[in-house]
């Protein structure tokens, strides 16, 4: 079981043979915007990485985590309980979010999905692997969780920008924020972030990229403020 310190002191314990913290968790969690007060789902929410850190940053909101793998089910509801946060799990298929909670009643979603399509990219296990979670079963989900107005974040690879972008709008969620990151200024991107937001007009904001390290490998000010945050490493 591996320990890390997220924002503010926040810890997260990962299980043995489960995905450690990454830079996309982190830069996901810095990419959303959540309210205070705001119910928040995580769909796919692993050990509870993306949900500790949104509560780090906004104690107010409530966050919702939805997960297959039971043993990551339980080590984020571990997580919850020894960080004192308000974080449930439900533990179900999100192919079957009908069943696990009720539509419109979440004011915001977040996902650190699978990146690749079933029987390609560098493994088979379901967190890699959309073998259990094709990206349109996802964007149905975060569209039935979601109200009027409600956002969904997620981070994923670029060169599912244009099947992303479909898939979202077939749930009527528009895409309104972008950010690209790149590990290096000119270098190829690594990431993308993305908001889309239930019911909206039309109309993307495409943010500055954000840039992990300079040309000497030295971390740059974006960086520092993802893992940085309030002073508390993420380790």
């Amino acid at each position: 079981m591996a320990l890390e310190t997220l924002w503010n002191g926040v810890t997260l314990r990962t299980p043995a043979g489960r995905f450690p913290l990454g830079t996309d968790s982190v830069a996901l969690a810095g990419f959303a915007r959540i309210a205070r007060g705001s119910r928040v789902a995580d769909l796919g929410c692993g050990s509870g990485a993306v949900a500790l850190m949104l509560l780090a940053s906004e104690p107010g909101c409530a966050v919702t985590g939805i997960e297959l793998d039971p043993l990551a089910a339980q080590a984020a509801r571990e997580n919850a309980r020894e960080n004192r946060v308000n974080f449930t799990v439900v533990e179900g298929d999100l192919r079957q979010i009908e069943t696990l909670l009720p539509a419109g009643q979440m004011d915001a979603a977040v996902s650190n999905p699978p990146y690749f399509p079933a029987g390609s990219g560098p493994g088979a296990s379901m967190a890699r692997s959309e073998v259990w979670l094709p990206l349109a079963e996802l964007c149905r989900a975060a569209g039935w969780l979601l109200r009027w107005g409600g956002t969904f974040s997620l981070v994923h690879r670029p060169e599912r920008l244009a099947e992303l972008i479909c898939c979202l709008q077939a749930q009527r969620l528009e895409p309104k924020r972008l950010q690209l990151v790149r590990h290096r200024s000119g270098g190829p991107v690594s990431l993308l972030l993305l908001e889309a937001k239930k019911g909206a007009k039309p109309g993307l904001r495409w943010e500055p990229d954000c840039i992990l390290y300079d040309a000497q490998g030295r971390e740059t000010d974006a960086c520092r403020a993802l893992y940085h945050r309030d002073g508390k490493e993420c380790d």
